[in-house]
């Protein structure tokens, strides 16, 4: 099988200055945000929404979400009921129960519609899955998951199914590990979690074993999924390199079943072609890329 190759002022008015006290030592938390102090009240509005939308479809209590949360009861009522308002977060009939909201759909539906590699990327594998007719992705590396940003479902009745939004752990992925793949220490130590939890009994759980994997991955090329995130299925990834450290990479998911050796082959000498084309896109576009993004 031949490997695809990796090529890859505004000034501030007069006596401002001088009116301000001495600045301190930045805090932890300013270094972090490049000086600016967090607002607090923003983060709890903020963690609140992420810990509505982790428990999918659990609405929950206001004591239950408090609790989590570690805030006064009075406080989570007063965002929850804000939120709620302005259709962030939505109420059972009984005002009780609390879930995520419309508004969080229609802006997660704006990030993809502006995002202008997701759109170069979905036209190629659309073009792709129709060809091959196997199930393809686009994924972005957000802290230490991989969160599906495009996918194009096989026709056929033996597929995987997967959605887009859809938030897996990097490190059981070819799409994550394609990534990880292309990190240094520092910061493949950033996106992995403390334990590494196995999604199914062939996921690797042994940070060394997980090492020598994505050396592996780089002396070939591109990654693979061996039944690590399902079981009776195999991944291939290549990570697509129009920002470096890559962010995105794409794969096909494939079940065993039906999967040889000459298929394999076909497999990844398409994703290659698909990589170079998307590649090819993004770099017309003229568009910077986008700051790294927390998760």
């Amino acid at each position: 099988m031949t490997a695809p190759t990796d090529r890859h002022h505004d000034r501030a008015p007069e006596g401002y200055a001088a009116a301000k006290p001495a600045a301190a030592e930045p805090t932890p938390s300013e270094e972090r945000t490049g000086g600016v102090r967090e607002v607090k009240s923003a983060a709890r509005t903020l963690e609140l929404l992420e810990l509505l939308a982790a428990r999918q479809n659990r609405p929950a209590r206001l004591r239950e979400l408090s609790e989590a949360l570690g805030m006064p009861r009075s406080s989570c009522y007063a965002v929850l009921r804000t939120l709620t308002k302005y259709g962030w977060v939505r109420t059972d009939a009984s005002g009780t129960m609390y879930g995520i909201g419309i508004r969080a759909l229609l802006a997660g539906t704006s990030y993809l519609d502006t995002d202008p590699y997701v759109h170069t990327a979905k036209s190629v594998l659309d073009r792709l899955g129709e060809h091959l007719d196997e199930t393809f992705h686009l994924g972005r590396l957000s802290g230490t998951d991989v969160v599906y940003l495009v996918t194009r479902e096989s026709g056929q009745y033996l597929r995987p199914h997967s959605r887009v939004g859809r938030r897996l752990p990097a490190y059981s992925t070819a799409l994550g590990k394609a990534l990880l793949a292309g990190l240094d220490d520092a910061a493949l130590a950033e996106h992995l979690p403390a334990d590494l939890t196995p999604l199914t009994e062939h996921t690797l759980t042994d940070r060394a074993a997980l090492e020598r994997d994505l050396a592996e991955i780089r002396e070939r090329g591109w990654a693979v999924d061996r039944e690590e995130n399902t079981v009776g299925v195999k991944c291939f990834a290549l990570r697509l390199r129009y920002v470096e450290p890559a962010t995105d990479a794409i794969s096909c998911s494939v079940p065993l079943a039906r999967l040889t050796p000459a298929r394999e082959e076909d497999i990844v000498t398409a994703l290659g072609r698909a990589r170079d084309s998307i590649e090819q896109g993004a770099l017309s576009l003229g568009f910077g890329p986008w700051g790294a993004e927390g998760g």
